[in-house]
């Protein structure tokens, strides 16, 4: 049992908004991540009530919780990611580079082949095919069975050709 009886409440919110997140059932996740945030703020209830938000495309309101997500914990790689993938669907992705660059080198994160293949995607916007493929690889030799990057790969490998 927790020393805290706060931190025990707000860690059973948490995994209960992630289950409710997994389902589908937004809205529900989202008042269950606040609730927790309320009780003891955490960097992964922020970054994952960051997630959820960019689900229901809020994307300014996701890049917000992330936000608060890196003041809680600068280590954790999820809010970088996140925030860069926000940036790209704003249309923004040269903004996107460096936070996924801070996102594939974070000292916590335990899908390291997200900011690789998003880092893919930035460039790919940007024109800039070589990188893409390059980051799109990488992405693969993480994890070889992300799809979306395998076939994110083979779409560049026609335009660099």
């Amino acid at each position: 049992m927790d020393a805290d009886p706060k931190s025990g409440m707000a860690r059973e919110l948490f995994e209960r908004a992630c289950q409710l997140q997994a389902q589908g059932d937004l809205e529900l996740a989202v008042d269950l991540y606040r609730r927790s945030i309320a009780l003891s703020p955490s960097a992964e209830a922020h970054s994952n009530l960051g997630c959820v938000y960019r689900q229901q495309g809020r994307l300014e309101d996701a890049i917000s919780e992330c936000r608060r997500a890196i003041a809680v914990d600068p280590a954790l790689g999820n809010p970088y990611n996140d925030i860069g993938a926000c940036l790209i669907e704003l249309e923004r992705p040269g903004e996107a580079i460096p936070w996924l660059e801070q996102a594939a080198a974070a000292r916590r994160y335990a899908a390291y082949h997200f900011p690789w293949y998003n880092l893919g995607r930035a460039y790919a916007a940007l024109e800039l095919f070589s990188k893409a493929r390059d980051c799109f690889a990488h992405a693969l030799d993480i994890e070889p069975d992300y799809q979306p990057a395998a076939e994110a790969l083979e779409k560049v490998r026609r335009l660099v050709q």
